[in-house]
């Protein structure tokens, strides 16, 4: 159980299980290592398991019709990743879910995950509360790609990630901060000037 603590502290911090619940809950959980460039997702292929990162980077992106890589999430430790409409809907994935360093991850597989809900009710509560946090950080970032500038929006991810930003590749900030590579070196060459 000594390898599950990192998700069962996580968990304890929206809701307390008792001993019990946390044996009980310990059965369903994997750890996975996965090497970097590993994907854990891939577009065609139905996700089953939704991940908590206990060590190690990822991101999840889409690539359009044109080939052009489009990142949608990070993930370090202490996170969540997935492909989470193909998780909930159970129906082929459309994002690429990759590591990008050497990571160890803790799955729940998605059948499992419906079976510990029903057994174990207080973690109902948690999956609300990760879920309404995680939608209303997905309505935050909407937002700000609407109504700041690419600046602002390299600013304030700075300020709030500025530990992801140095273990993420650069164009892989860029995409998820809806631009090009070249236009971050700008930012950051401007920026570099001012100091």
């Amino acid at each position: 159980m000594n390898e599950f603590i990192q998700i069962i502290e996580y968990i304890s911090r929206f809701v307390t299980l008792t001993d019990d619940e946390i044996i009980h809950l310990c059965t369903f959980l994997k750890i996975k290592k996965v090497k970097k460039r590993q994907f854990i997702v891939q577009p065609g292929f139905v996700c089953k398991h939704k991940s908590y990162v206990i060590k190690g980077a990822f991101r999840a992106y889409l690539v359009d019709n044109e080939g052009k890589e489009h990142t949608l999430a990070f993930a370090i430790e202490d996170w969540w990743i997935s492909d989470y409409s193909s998780l909930i809907y159970q129906e082929p994935a459309t994002l690429f879910v990759e590591a990008l360093e050497d990571s160890i991850l803790i799955q729940i597989d998605y059948e499992d995950e419906q079976a510990f809900l029903k057994e174990i009710p207080k973690l109902e509560k948690f999956e609300r509360i990760i879920t309404q946090r995680s939608l209303a950080f997905q309505q935050k970032r909407l937002l700000s790609n609407f109504t700041k500038t690419a600046e602002e929006r390299y600013d304030e991810f700075m300020d709030k990630y500025s530990a992801i930003a140095k273990r993420v590749p650069q164009y892989a900030l860029a995409s998820y901060l809806g631009f090009s590579t070249e236009y971050l070196s700008k930012i950051r060459n401007k920026q570099a000037s001012k100091s």
